[in-house]
C-alpha cells in the first residue's frame, strides 16, 4: 500500500470519527434538551392541575352561595302572604338574600406557562382548551361577578330592600333578630317594588348558576386532559 493511500485512509477514518462525534454530541445535547422541556412541561401541567381542583372547590362554594340567594329570594316572596313561615332560616336567608360573590382562580400554574412560551404545551388541543378556559371563560366569569351592574346586588338591592323589611323584624332586649312579622306589612306599591327586585336578584342569580355549572365541566374536563397528558 502506497503512503499516499495510508494517509487518504488515515484522514478519511479521523473525519469520520469526528463526525460521527459531533452528530453524537449534538443527538446527545438535543435528547436532554427535550428532556429538560419534557420535564418542565410537566411540572407546569402539574402546577396547572392543582391551581384547577382549587378552582372547582371555589365555584362550587359560588355556586351554594347563589343557590342559597335564590333561596332567600323564595322565603320572603313567601312571607309576603304566609303567617305561618318557618323562620328558623331567617338570618340565613337574610344575609344570603343579597351577597355577592368575587371569582377567585388560582392562576399561578398558567402564568408561569405564559412566561416560559404558551408553546411549551406540545399538545395543541390541550394548549387551546388551557388558553381558552384561562383567558376566555374565566375572565367573563370575573366580569360577570365582579362588575357586572345587574350582579351587583349589594349595591343596588339592600338598602331599598331593607326599608321594606326593616319595620318588620323583632328584636330582643340586646338589639339582636329574633324573628319577623308576618305576614310582612309592606305597603302595595312597596310590595311592588319588593317582587320586581326579587324577580331580578332570582333570575340574574339563576342566569350566572347556568354559567358556572358550563365553567364547572369545562374546568373538570381540562384538568382530565391534563392528567392524561401527564401519563404519557
Amino acid at each position: 500500500m502506497t503512503l499516499r493511500k495510508r494517509k487518504w485512509k488515515k484522514y478519511t477514518f479521523e473525519f469520520l470519527s469526528i463526525f460521527v462525534a459531533l452528530i453524537s454530541a449534538f443527538a446527545l445535547n438535543n435528547w436532554n434538551d427535550n428532556r429538560k422541556s419534557d420535564k418542565s412541561e410537566n411540572k407546569i401541567l402539574i402546577e396547572i392541575a392543582n391551581g384547577l381542583e382549587k378552582d372547582i372547590e371555589d365555584i362550587k362554594q359560588n355556586k351554594l352561595g347563589h343557590k342559597y340567594g335564590i333561596s332567600a329570594c323564595n322565603y320572603f316572596r313567601k312571607a309576603l302572604s304566609d303567617k305561618n313561615l318557618s323562620q328558623d332560616s331567617l338570618k340565613i336567608y337574610y344575609n344570603s338574600l343579597t351577597r355577592d360573590f368575587i371569582s377567585i382562580q388560582n392562576t399561578a400554574g398558567y402564568e408561569t406557562l405564559k412566561s416560559r412560551g404558551l408553546e411549551l404545551i406540545k399538545n395543541d388541543t390541550l394548549r387551546l382548551k388551557i388558553i381558552s378556559l384561562y383567558e376566555f371563560d374565566y375572565q367573563i366569569l370575573r366580569k360577570l361577578e365582579e362588575e357586572y351592574s345587574e350582579m351587583q346586588f349589594q349595591e343596588n338591592y339592600f338598602k331599598e330592600i331593607n326599608h321594606s323589611l326593616a319595620p318588620n323584624f323583632i328584636f330582643n332586649d340586646e338589639n339582636l333578630i329574633m324573628g319577623i312579622e308576618l305576614p310582612l306589612k309592606i305597603s302595595n306599591g312597596e310590595k311592588k317594588v319588593f317582587l320586581l327586585y326579587l324577580m331580578k336578584i332570582q333570575g340574574n342569580r339563576n342566569y350566572i348558576m347556568n354559567f358556572y355549572n358550563q365553567i364547572e365541566e369545562k374546568v373538570i374536563e381540562v384538568r382530565k386532559d391534563i392528567e392524561k397528558e401527564i401519563k404519557r
